[in-house]
């Protein structure tokens, strides 16, 4: 996986916050990169009704403010719908963008079965980016 390797065409690309993520599919061909925006995922907070039990994995520390929670908890919801959609051949390849905490908090949740999916990460926050800026980011 590197940064030029490129990026086949169906491919999903998944743009994360801690908060958001926008998914994308490349459209165009392995030499053209043109994404069209799929959908838009948002966190859902964890102090909500009903969304306990939906915290993030391991140990919570004590000190962790709640915006952090929502931030690892949405980490692991986006990680578990990659897997489950990997899982069950939702996609062939993925493209991953978060910011590096996003990222880092991502990585080590995703099943052996995303990791070889995974064409290329980047670590940058483009969740709020033009489409534009996003494809320059990944041709």
């Amino acid at each position: 996986m590197t940064e030029h390797t490129p990026i086949p065409e169906g491919t999903l690309i998944v743009v994360a916050d801690g908060g958001s993520a926008r998914v994308f599919t490349n459209v165009g061909s392995k030499t053209e990169l043109k994404l069209k925006q799929q959908d838009e995922l948002v966190l859902r907070d964890v102090s909500e009704a009903g969304v306990s039990g939906q915290g993030p994995s391991g140990a919570v520390p004590k000190d962790m403010s709640i915006s952090q929670l929502n931030e690892a908890t949405f980490a692991k919801q986006l990680a578990e719908q990659l897997n489950d959609d990997a899982l069950n051949n939702r996609y062939a390849h993925l493209v991953l963008v978060a910011d590096p905490q996003t990222l880092g908090r991502i990585r080590p949740q995703l099943h052996k079965e995303v990791q070889s999916r995974l064409v290329r990460d980047l670590a940058k926050d483009f969740t709020n980016a033009p489409l534009e800026d996003i494809q320059r980011a990944l041709a």
